[in-house]
């Protein structure tokens, strides 16, 4: 389960939910425009596009159910909204709503075992369950045949969930989310979100608390609280059913009327009221932790999702310092270099929302300057409003990022999450449409009228320094100790015999056909056609990543790829930011260690001008000597950052450790202070000569537009492009790799840390271009791969340590390393060790995959492919994947076929030969003096190292 305490969605993404509606189709581009004499397309025009048809019907015992059909892939989104949150708990009882998410997991009457066995014997995909302040939900995307098994399932939990709560399950998963608290507290600015709660909603507030909850209150959950918030909070009259993919009303209706028709209903949720609050002066609170750079945030209290003004404070965040040229960004981090980044957002609950407006200073600007410009330029704009091209720049940018997220049926975003979100919250599934309409017509007055009224309010201002965290972790109590297995009270009790239905048959994954063509400078085009939506997403990717910086110069590929939209040889950083805006593009750069790579997603009614773009991004960039200094100090800020979070400072300290510290995966990708420092424009420039020129690059393109109007717009904009005289780079992978004789650890000492974060690696012989690969990556899904893999079961669902275990191959072109990562709580990081060393000796040892774990993992592979290939992104990605080792187009098809083939022999072979389990490199960092005296018991090697500030 995912619980997201920071502040990370805007209001408008929060009330469209991203969705997935059906579309007209655009007129097609005219391939022979240029830049300017295409013109974007009209607003009116790309929300007209948007819908989500949809039936709703109601059952008899109140549950809302709402079906919405989309038959592109052989998959159905199931969506369960329960309309309770945190805003409604009762108070000593803090954080009860997500605790009961945790333990809705964990098996019902019918469907005793862990959910996420159930989840993976269907082939789920986009599976998890989420609480916040208004509502907690379930979902998952099932193939078609799967949906009566899903339908069955979730009502078993609505219905009939108490005699399967015991109360080792409430312990366990109390400390789980304990864990789960830690894991954020621990992060550098972690606890900032308790105070600014603290501030803008004092108690009795019903927002006065964050949803992850106190220790104490959750050390005082009983089971008592348990059977009452389920009795209370989770009968079908207060839950919205939602069913989005391969299925239609008439199909779904009986489904839902035979599984959860049965179920009684119970009392209604009658979400808390809330008054938006305002403070009665500014307040002012200075905080200090871990943190590279000073930070200065300011916040007002605002309306929840169903305001009319909802929109208008969206859109005017957005132009504040939301967009790429929004203004922040424009006078603080580029005209006058104040700030290394800036950000403005509306982030509306039901009842309430909190506008934001922040800036981060670069490290040698006196705070007090930055924060007096953050208030003239937020003064100024409420003063005089946005232009009119701002707010069709920002709505536009909106529309199309809705779009791009529109092919996904389920998971966080999609289509069932927009119909379920604004039934529950707003009481119209429609909500969406509503928001759209309002956006298209919106005024720049408007938006400065909405801005008027809610920020010239007292605001709350929260100064976050780097220093020792003030103050002390929040520690749990812990609970008696549960009673044992055999203990009655442990038993399932069985209301009502619900048999599973079967699954009759599996869902085939239809890849699309990929074809293959050659562009006039003699670049390779791999095309696929997929018109679930009318967008397109082109790659040009390049032989180089990380993995081409030399070994002094670590960095140097993120800072050039980093510059590439900061300016070409025609167009600013601000005219390109503003161009991608009207146009409803978005262009990232990236790629990892072997590839360096160009994405662009475009709406295909703004295709031409879109490539034109990114032609003249990747084609002409100036490389100013200013931007490059001023991207050079937000990397440095960054990686000063990275020196201070924990998952970061192991990842950098261990991957010397495993592939020897001249190897190229060595890293850090980011660099060091040192090499960044040391770079120059002339080995910026040399790094594009030798690397992104078209003799070393291949085009990958996702389309609703045929091959032959792709060919003809590409070669328009890149046919003419030829390689530089200079010759392409090389790389080595010469280098010996770290081979330690016996395993061992490495401490980093960070002070007051209420987690430890375990790190563990070794580098194998794995071939990703070899027939065992796939053995391999399932034998993982035993040990360590997957939810109910071994490490995470014994650690998180067993032992209540940690709020989740990974064991996963970083999978690169020349090299194949395993890795164990797990957070766990600082007072068990030796015995949690301890439990990771024995997990990993015994199962390549005596205890390889058992039967019923390879036809789980078989069952969960095959029937995840169809589930796994439902966008335009995945498949893009799937089409470079192949390419890089070497796979036919076809390769997702087969792959099926040689999943069918494994026995628990083969993928026993495959661990043993990759893995051993004495020359594991165990990094971890944590507060040495909790840490270290608990690895005594292990007898491993331990050096101890302190944190580093710079390097």
């Amino acid at each position: 389960m995912q619980f997201k305490p920071l502040l990370t969605a805007s209001a408008l993404a929060l009330a469209l939910g991203t969705g997935a509606p059906a579309f007209a189709q655009a007129p097609a581009a005219n391939v022979a425009a240029s830049t300017a004499d295409a013109a974007p397309a009209e607003l009116s025009t790309l929300v007209d596009q948007v819908d989500i048809p949809y039936e709703k019907f109601t059952l008899e015992n109140g549950l809302d159910v709402i079906v919405h059909t989309d038959r592109k892939a052989p998959i159905v989104a199931v969506a369960v909204w329960y309309n309770v949150g945190s805003k409604d708990e009762p108070k000593g009882k803090s954080g009860f709503a997500h605790l009961f998410e945790h333990l809705m997991f964990n098996g019902s009457e019918n469907a005793p075992e862990d959910y996420f066995q159930y989840l993976q014997e269907m082939g789920a995909t986009d599976y998890n369950g989420t609480t916040n302040f208004d509502r907690t939900n379930y979902f998952q995307t099932v193939p078609t045949p799967a949906l009566e098994r899903a339908l069955w399932l979730e009502s078993d939990r609505m219905g009939y969930l108490l005699g399967a709560v015991t109360q080792n399950k409430l312990d366990n998963q109390r400390g789980v989310v304990q864990n789960e608290k830690r894991q954020g507290d621990n992060q550098p600015g972690g606890l900032v979100f308790y105070e600014i709660i603290k501030a803008l909603f004092p108690a009795p507030h019903p927002y006065d608390h964050t949803p992850i909850g106190s220790m104490a209150d959750l050390d005082s959950a009983s089971m008592e609280d348990v059977r009452n918030w389920f009795r209370d909070k989770y009968g079908p009259n207060n839950a919205t059913v939602v069913l989005a993919g391969d299925v239609s009303a008439d199909e779904a209706r009986p489904l839902v009327e035979k599984y959860f028709g049965p179920i009684a209903r119970g009392p209604v949720n009658e979400p808390a009221q809330a008054e938006v609050t305002e403070l009665t002066e500014d307040v002012r609170t200075v905080m200090r932790d871990q943190v590279a750079a000073v930070s200065i945030d300011k916040y007002w209290t605002a309306p929840g999702i169903t305001d009319r003004e909802l929109t208008a404070l969206t859109v005017g965040a957005q132009i504040l310092g939301g967009l790429s040229s929004s203004r922040l960004d424009n006078t603080l981090v580029r005209d006058e270099q104040l700030a290394v980044s800036v950000s403005a957002g509306n982030y509306a609950w039901q009842r309430v929302g909190i506008l934001n407006v922040s800036a981060t200073a670069r490290p040698d600007v006196d705070e007090a300057d930055v924060e007096r410009r953050l208030d003239e330029l937020v003064a100024e704009f409420i003063a005089e409003g946005p232009t009119e091209d701002e707010v069709r720049r920002a709505a536009t940018s909106t529309v199309a990022g809705t779009i791009r997220g529109l092919e996904q049926v389920g998971g966080f975003g999609g289509k069932a999450v927009t119909l379920a979100s604004g039934e529950v919250l707003a009481d119209d599934p429609s909500f969406y449409a509503r928001q759209f309409e309002i956006l298209a017509t919106l005024t720049p007055g408007e938006v400065q009228a909405a801005m008027q009224r809610w920020m010239t309010r007292p605001s709350f201002t929260l100064v976050l320094e780097p220093g020792e965290r003030d103050g002390s972790y929040e520690e749990a109590a812990g609970v008696a100790e549960a009673a044992g297995d055999g203990d009655p009270a442990e038993e399932v009790t069985v209301t009502k015999v619900r048999p599973a239905p079967p699954i009759d048959s599996v869902a085939e994954l239809d890849f699309p056909e990929v074809q293959h063509t050659t562009l006039a400078n003699g670049m390779a085009l791999h095309y696929a056609q997929r018109d679930a939506i009318p967008a397109t997403y082109v790659t040009l990717s390049f032989d180089a990543g990380s993995t081409a910086d030399p070994a002094d110069k670590r960095g140097l590929e993120g800072l050039a790829l980093g510059l590439f939209e900061e300016g070409t040889t025609t167009m600013s950083s601000r005219e390109i930011a503003e161009t991608s805006e009207r146009l409803g593009a978005n262009i990232s750069l990236g790629g990892g260690a072997d590839r360096s790579s160009f994405t662009l997603s475009a709406l295909s009614a703004n295709l031409v001008p879109s490539l034109e773009l990114l032609s003249d991004i990747v084609r002409n960039p100036a490389f100013a000597q200013s931007e490059i200094d001023r991207v050079r100090a937000q990397r440095i800020t960054g990686v000063e950052q990275e020196l201070r979070t924990p998952s970061a400072i192991a990842a950098r300290t261990i991957s010397p450790l495993i592939y020897g510290a001249e190897s190229p995966y060595a890293g850090p990708d980011t660099g060091t202070v040192a090499s960044l420092s040391a770079i120059t424009r002339e080995d910026i420039t040399g790094f594009k000569d030798r690397w992104i020129r078209p003799d070393n690059g291949a085009v990958f393109v996702v389309s609703d537009r045929p091959l032959a109007e792709i060919e003809a717009a590409l070669n328009g904009v890149l046919g003419d492009w030829q390689a530089p005289a200079v010759a392409k780079g090389t790389k080595s992978f010469d280098a010996a790799p770290a081979a330690p004789a016996e395993s061992r650890i490495v401490l980093v000492n960070r002070p007051n840390s209420p987690q430890s974060y375990i790190y563990g690696g070794q580098l194998t012989s794995v071939d990703p271009r070899g027939e065992t690969y796939v053995d391999f990556l399932n034998a993982n899904n035993a040990l360590g791969g997957n939810f109910l893999a071994r490490l995470n079961m014994n650690l998180r669902e067993t032992k209540g340590w940690s709020y989740g275990v990974r064991g996963a191959p970083l999978t690169n072109e020349n090299a194949v390393a395993y890795t164990v990562r797990a957070p766990v709580q600082a007072d068990r990081t030796g015995d949690a060790l301890a439990e990771l060393i024995r997990e990993t000796g015994e199962f390549l040892d005596t205890r390889g995959v058992t039967e019923a774990e390879l036809t789980r993992i078989v069952t969960a592979e095959i029937g995840e492919l169809p589930g796994q290939f439902e966008t335009s992104g995945a498949i893009l990605g799937a089409m470079q994947t192949n390419a890089m080792y070497g796979r036919p187009d076809d390769y997702y098809e087969r792959v099926a076929d040689r999943y069918r083939a494994q026995t628990a022999e083969s993928l026993d072979a495959a661990a043993r030969a990759a893995i051993d389990p004495d020359r594991f490199v165990w990094v971890i960092v944590g507060d040495a003096s909790v840490v270290e005296p608990q690895l005594e018991q292990l007898g491993l090697a331990v050096e101890r190292v302190e944190m580093a500030g710079t390097e």
